[in-house]
């Protein structure tokens, strides 16, 4: 048991050693990307977006009105529906 413990132990600090060595290192080099070079430089002109809606303001409409609302009677309430 005793020695089995001391490998199954040393496998957690052996990934700890190798991810301090992995993050330790430097970076392989990159080359540098070539410059980009946009082979449609021109789009042509841009559609123009529709109207925009009117403000609200002093001298626009007012706003729409709020709906009604709906209640329920007390009487509905308190009393059971019967199943149908």
């Amino acid at each position: 048991m005793f020695v089995w413990m001391m490998v199954v132990l040393k496998i957690p600090i052996a990934a700890l050693l190798w991810l301090v060595w992995w993050s330790s290192k430097a970076p392989e080099p990159q080359e540098e990307e070539p410059a980009r070079v946009d082979r449609h430089p021109i789009q042509g002109p841009r559609r123009p977006r529709g109207p925009r809606p009117p403000r609200r303001g002093p001298h626009a409409l007012p706003a729409p009105a709020s709906p009604s609302r709906v209640r329920a009677h007390a009487p509905a309430l308190s009393r059971p529906q019967p199943l149908r």
